[in-house]
């Protein structure tokens, strides 16, 4: 692999004079100096020409870095950087250029949205024609203000005031961008439009020396107009599922992990960059920053890179060795060494009455340290050392530090109980030619240096490496590693409560919970297919009065017509499970066919003692909540999940070893994601499940409820705009999420209706001229517009968002269908016809809008009423029997349930009592189901597969399993 390109650049002749900038690093030199240092740069700081036009090639995923203008060299030759001088005339005709592109654009938006507009429905336009006037001529002027601002370039990387105009030329603008068809904020259907060329650059609250477009794209692997896109959606308060349903052009397609990713690792930088400003200001308050300082710092993408920069000048440090150094008067020595080595002579530096210049000997280890310094804070020198090390193997070494009996599961909690001593190698090939790369290139002295002052530099090389910069290295390091895997056990554990939370539910039944427990007995409780309690009670199992329960609970299943046991895993779930598969063999329960499954309980005797749970069943003792909350696991997972904080549903790995704030913000986000793509019914749901609706929060949720119960339930969506606290931007994010069943307003209305035919023909003429604003409604209404709103709409039972309503009536025009056609056969037959015959591009084409608009709008037309796509999903898996442990043999194949899935393997409930483990080596993509999407690992909990037995220890309770298949 070639060396990055700044570690191309081979200088072995006469170098200019000034091109050490960062020997001033971290000083207070003379305004003299500060100029010559301003000017010694490595050449590809040289500005890049803005008049190449922009590639035609397609965008490649993974855009290669920006290449600056680096001069070809030849041996012998001289640098000489001179495209300085005229970099603000350039800036000055780009900026202008950009100007005039974006007013330009908004002025083509405007004519496209007024004929759109024009074509559709003129009522409604008429209406909102100064609204949308008023919308764009504000969008007008602010993308002026950012044209203006571009014009103020951000601080340079380089020391100097005309570095800072050059920093605009190397903005992230990649040509490519443009030519993506892309949705803006007045365009909300989707109506492609080409953005300005440097439509990437986003204005950030923090200004820092790098582009947060770039450095994001960099370490989320993302093409940089998706990372723009996503950092505009999200400084618009998008949520995560409404952007990734209702806005995936613009985000091309990423699945909802990446997508939260993205969201960390910019939030991540944010956190970056308000450190660096904020420290900024407090080495100002004492008096110590200087220009170059301020640069370094600046510089700084990552929280360790700024503790090395900022370290010698916090509050109450005594100082480096390389500012002792300083002090005494020898950066002149080490700048002289550099610069003009034939003038210097130590000697003229010795004062034999102060120490540290007393003799020769001090004076050459102070000039050492002071170049150290210099060596470990240029950008240069450390990104080549980075890049050096990123093409060869470093690797983390640990040994045991004490003899132990404890199991280590990471590597830092084992250093952490020092148990472990962990340590960075990095090989001496990196150290040796880093050094060789330094001496040639980067810090070789500008003409004939005498062997003792080669010496002073390279013992200043291999000082800087061994003091400053390896333990940097290692602190990167470590930091990377552990902050990469701990996002990947948060996502891990992100992926497993998604799979848990989407486990398809078992509707229309009457279930029976069963707590387990030994002393105080089995806890009961028989709920109804409507989640509604009809039972509770205690059976004492395990403690010598089996069969005279086994009466009790024969009388209760028979008398609730119940013949689906669920049981919980906790202690004594094996006993209980026995004692029922016991009953059911032997055909105790006739005529009922009892079934059972286990579930998991983790995270019930939490919920049981909430102020929701007392809420929710009061009166209730906590013991009999469980047994309550197991059956509703079954019956509706999602709904009951969700009760329970997601850390404490049990699926995941060291989970006490992350980030807590970080854990609760992707599992938060997941149970968000999952929800609100569930949807619910808004005129049945609980409050706590309408409180994980995107867009909505506590208060906002119980504010819907408390309007439901006062006003009577919602007929159509947008009634929502009536709720208390429920602006322009809640609605949007939620509205899409939340469905209103169109039989239950039919027959809430029927006597207000003649017919439900006249409530058809009503929705259809009033879905136009419905006009969904961003004004927020009013407490008093006039008579004809609360009529209006009172109108139930059949769409409002689908996916699509209001936005779309109109594009979707369009639409249905188009196939000549109409909404009381929704969800029926015959509408799927028309839309498959209309498709065949146009095609998705062209019919999008016509309608104004995207194809994944379209999409949305033809799958909520496709879908039957009450659609819930967990159906695909894996069921729980009945028993009406049982396996021991001792009973398996090698080779034996059965069928079980994944539990939970780690990095190093997954484990599976076989009903043996124990999970067996499948190593994640034999997890192989040609044993994955092919219909389903997964991203990392192949499997999550709650799928069914099939497994052979490779290996069983019976002492140790461990069965060793294969992957067969996936069910």
């Amino acid at each position: 692999m070639s060396l990055p390109r700044r570690a191309k650049v081979q200088v072995q002749g006469v170098v200019p004079k000034d091109e050490f900038s960062s020997c001033s690093e971290l000083s207070s030199a003379s305004e003299e100096d500060d100029k010559e240092d301003s000017a010694w740069e490595p050449q590809k700081k040289v500005p890049r020409s803005r008049k190449q036009p922009p590639p035609k090639e397609s965008k490649p995923k993974r855009m290669p870095r920006v290449k600056k203008n680096t001069p070809q060299i030849s041996d012998g030759s001289e640098v000489i950087v001179k495209e300085e001088l005229n970099s603000s005339v350039a800036i000055a005709d780009t900026a202008l250029e950009d100007r005039k592109n974006e007013l330009d654009t908004v002025q083509t938006l405007k004519t496209a949205k007024t004929k759109r507009k024009c074509s559709a429905q003129p009522h409604a336009a008429r209406r909102t024609k100064k609204l949308k006037v008023d919308e764009e001529t504000s969008k007008a002027s602010n993308l002026e203000g950012e044209s203006n601002s571009s014009e103020t370039p951000s601080t340079s990387t380089m020391c100097g005031g005309t570095c800072k105009m050059e920093e605009n030329e190397d903005d992230f603008t990649f040509g490519q961008s443009p030519l993506k068809k892309m949705k803006t904020e007045t365009c909300p259907q989707g109506q492609p439009v080409k953005f300005p060329a440097n439509a990437n650059n986003i204005k950030e609250e923090v200004e820092m020396n790098w582009d947060i477009v770039q450095v994001l794209s960099e370490r989320t692997n993302i093409e940089p107009w998706v990372c723009a896109n996503t950092i505009r959606l999200f400084n618009d308060d998008n949520t995560i599922p409404f952007i990734i349903r209702y806005r995936k052009e613009l985000i091309n397609n990423l699945d909802a992990d990446s997508l939260r990713e993205v969201q960390q690792t910019l939030e991540e930088l944010r956190a970056v960059a308000k450190k660096v400003h904020s420290t900024i200001q407090k080495i100002k308050k004492e008096g110590k920053m200087s220009e170059c300082l301020l640069k370094a710092m600046l510089n700084c993408k990552t929280f360790e890179e700024l503790e090395h920069v900022s370290a010698p000048y916090k509050t109450g440090s005594k100082g480096t060795k390389a500012q002792r150094a300083r002090q005494l008067g020898l950066e002149g020595a080490a700048r002289a060494l550099l610069e003009k080595p034939g003038e210097l002579s130590l000697l003229s530096y010795i004062r034999p009455d102060v120490k540290g210049l007393s003799t020769l000997q001090d004076i050459e280890i102070g000039v050492q340290h002071i170049l150290a310094d210099m060596i470990a804070k240029d950008k240069d020198t450390l990104d080549f050392i980075r890049n050096l090390c990123q093409d060869r193997h470093v690797c983390i070494q640990s040994s045991l530090a004490k003899v132990s009996s404890k199991k280590i599961l990471a590597i830092n909690r084992g250093e952490n109980l020092k148990v472990l001593t962990v340590k960075v190698n990095i090989s001496d090939g990196v150290k040796d030619e880093f050094c060789r790369w330094c001496i040639q290139n980067r810090w070789r002295p500008r003409g004939f240096a005498r062997p003792e002052l080669m010496k002073i530099l390279r013992d200043s090389l291999n000082d800087s490496f061994k003091r400053l910069i390896y333990p940097l290295l290692c602190r990167e390091f470590r930091a990377k590693l552990t902050s990469d895997a701990e996002k990947e056990s948060v996502m891990m554990f992100g992926r497993n409560l998604r799979q848990l939370l989407l486990t398809s539910p078992v509707p229309g039944r009457t279930l029976m919970g069963v707590d387990p427990g030994y002393k105080h007995g089995c806890k009961l409780a028989i709920i109804s297919p409507t989640s509604q309690i009809l039972h509770t009670d205690v059976v004492y199992l395990h403690c010598g009065q089996g069969f005279r329960e086994a009466e009790k609970i024969k009388r209760l299943l028979l008398n609730f017509n119940c013949s689906t046991v669920v049981i919980g895993n906790g202690t004594a779930c094996r006993e209980t499970e026995a004692y029922f598969a016991d009953l059911i063999m032997k055909n105790y329960f006739a005529p009922l066919d009892v079934v059972y499954c286990i579930v998991s309980e983790a995270g019930a005797s939490i919920y049981s003692v909430s102020p929701e749970a007392n809420k929710e069943m009061p009166g209730l003792d906590p013991n009999l909540r469980s047994a309550v909350s197991i059956a509703r696991r079954v019956q509706d997972p999602l709904a009951e999940l969700v009760k329970i904080e997601p850390k404490h549903i049990g699926v995941g790995m060291y989970q006490h070893d992350v980030s807590q704030t970080l854990l609760k913000a992707t599992l938060d986000s997941v149970v968000e994601e999952c929800v609100s793509f569930v949807g619910v019914d808004i005129n049945i749901c609980s409050e706590v499940l309408l409180r994980h609706i995107a867009g909505l929060n506590a208060n906002r949720a119980k504010n819907i409820i408390e309007w439901r119960e006062k006003n009577g339930p919602f007929i159509n969506r947008e009634q929502l705009k009536k709720v208390r606290g429920l602006g322009p931007k809640s609605f949007q994010q939620c509205a899409g999420f939340i469905r209103i069943n169109q039989d239950y307003i039919r027959t809430f209305c029927s006597q207000q209706t003649e017919s439900s035919g006249q409530i058809r023909g009503v929705a259809v003429t009033s879905s136009a001229d419905i006009e969904v604003t961003n004004e927020k409604q009013g407490k008093k209404k006039s008579k004809t517009a609360v009529n209006v709103l009172l109108k139930p709409n059949p769409l409002d039972q689908t996916c699509i968002h209001p936005e779309s309503y109109d594009i979707a009536m369009r639409f249905l025009s188009s196939i000549g269908g109409t909404l009381y056609e929704i969800g029926k056969p015959e509408m799927q037959r028309k839309i498959n016809s209309f498709l065949e015959r146009e095609g998705m591009e062209k019919i999008a084409e016509r309608l104004q809008t995207t194809v994944h608009t379209l999409q949305v709008i033809i799958d909520g037309l496709s879908q039957p009423e009450s659609f819930d796509f967990r159906t695909d999903f894996d069921k729980p898996d009945f028993k009406r029997s049982i396996v021991c442990l001792e009973d398996l043999q090698v080779g034996t194949v059965l069928t079980g349930k994944v539990e939970n899935a780690t990095l190093f393997g997954i484990f599976v409930d076989i009903g043996v009592g124990k999970s067996g483990l499948i190593p994640i080596r034999n997890v192989t993509e040609a044993k994955l189901s092919k219909t389903k999407k997964r991203r990392s690992l192949g499997l999550g909990p709650g799928e069914r597969v099939e497994v052979q037995v490779l290996n069983i220890d019976i002492p140790r309770s461990r069965i060793t399993l294969d992957l067969i298949r996936v069910l």
